[in-house]
């Protein structure tokens, strides 16, 4: 933008849809206020939200991965909980506060955390995609796994989710449902807090997500028994999203199978393991 030329102005939207899961985490959605269709994006990219605090003029932006696919055009949907288990940010308590029909702000959809469809020498990448998350690390592959599904990809998915409570295994009724009509898609789930009433009468895996890796034993993992073979990298690509500890955990498991990131490629280009941090 050169010197002396006016920044646009930003996009309005409002709140169309708002489920709270628990106090401190909600999917919501937001449609343009003008009624137009969301902007094209890629599955896994996020979109920032913006709002006036404290009555400031200034418009504070937060940035949320999206958990709509690129082909849902009437808004957009986000899986969101609060900066804190126990105090939630300013913005996010804000956000939270609102209700259908209020205003908002946003940015057009922007990131690199994408599918790779493509291995570096430009041929097709055709192996299983095994998505790892924690918390809200969910959203960007609710986005993934859905338009996966919308374009008709036989590609096999595996998707691996750890919460700390049952009731935070977002999406959880209509993972199991396509995991049930689908036999190119896996969902495995695993809740680390059991002590807790928001776990109450869970009968499923205990621990971190990334203990549905660990090979016990010599015997294979979770995550091998549910596709039936041992994961390499030539037969998986894996995306981790989480917190800082969940991906240091994932790619501590990966590295001595082989297993490269995209952020220390091997010399052709090619790696095995794509992330993207929560904070």
């Amino acid at each position: 933008m050169s010197l002396g030329e006016q920044a646009p102005p930003p996009h309005v939207g409002k709140i169309n849809y708002q489920k709270n899961l628990t106090p401190d985490l909600a999917i919501i959605r937001v449609q343009p206020a003008d009624e137009r269709p969301v902007p094209d994006f890629s599955a896994g990219q996020f979109v920032a939200l913006g709002l006036k605090l404290d009555g400031h003029h200034n418009i504070t932006y937060r940035p949320y991965s999206l958990s709509s696919p690129p082909e849902e055009k009437r808004y957009f949907e986000f899986y969101i909980k609060s900066a804190s288990e126990y105090v939630m940010s300013k913005f996010t308590s804000t956000l939270f506060k609102m209700l259908k029909g209020d205003l908002l702000y946003w940015r057009k959809p922007a990131g690199a955390f994408t599918i790779e469809d493509k291995k570096a020498d430009g041929a097709p990448d055709t192996r299983r995609l095994v998505l790892v998350a924690s918390g809200t690390g969910l959203a960007p592959f609710i986005s993934y796994v859905l338009h996966l599904k919308n374009i008709k990809s036989k590609r096999e998915i595996v998707l691996l989710h750890g919460a700390k409570y049952v009731q935070e295994l977002g999406y959880c009724d209509m993972l199991k449902n396509m995991s049930e009509s689908d036999p190119n898609f896996k969902y495995l789930t695993t809740v680390s807090r059991l002590d807790h009433e928001l776990s109450r009468d869970w009968r499923g895996n205990v621990g971190r997500v990334e203990t549905l890796l660990v090979r016990k034993d010599g015997c294979k993992s979770q995550l091998e028994e549910a596709v039936g073979e041992k994961v390499t990298p030539e037969n998986s690509f894996f995306y981790i999203c989480g917190y800082v500890g969940t991906i240091n955990a994932v790619i501590s498991i990966l590295s001595p199978l082989g297993f490269v990131t995209n952020r220390k490629k091997r010399e052709d280009g090619s790696f095995d393991i794509k992330i993207e941090t929560y904070i």
